[in-house]
């Protein structure tokens, strides 16, 4: 993997950091000069990964349900109980991690919370 930064060097600032403490930093970096921060993952595939992880997860949540009915008291492993579940549990969250990034709301509550800690 290559990094690929431009930095653009100025003299040294004084930096106003919390509490009134002024610190000296001999660079400054500037945002044009700042490669843009591209995601792992292609937004547009956003609608895909929800249907499918919350497909897998639901299937595995449906397999953990008839499990716990049909089994009795002497055929019960625990084993199998907890790795069903966990993976149901996986799948399901990322789905719905992926359902709230495609619909908005996880980014619109990223943007508020950014917006809340520089006031």
């Amino acid at each position: 993997m290559v990094w690929n930064l431009a930095v653009r060097i100025y003299p040294s600032t004084h930096l106003q950091m919390s509490g009134g403490v002024q610190a000296q930093s001999k660079y400054r970096l500037e945002a044009e000069s700042m490669l843009r921060y591209v995601s792992p993952v292609n937004p547009a595939v956003f609608p895909h990964l929800t249907v499918v992880l919350l497909g897998i997860g639901i299937f595995f949540t449906a397999w953990f349900f008839v499990y716990e009915v049909t089994s009795t008291k002497f055929t019960r492993d625990i084993f199998k109980e907890l790795l069903v579940a966990l993976v149901a549990a996986i799948f399901s969250g990322f789905g719905v991690l992926f359902l709230l990034l495609w619909v908005g709301i996880y980014k619109e509550v990223l943007r508020q919370l950014v917006i809340h800690s520089q006031k």
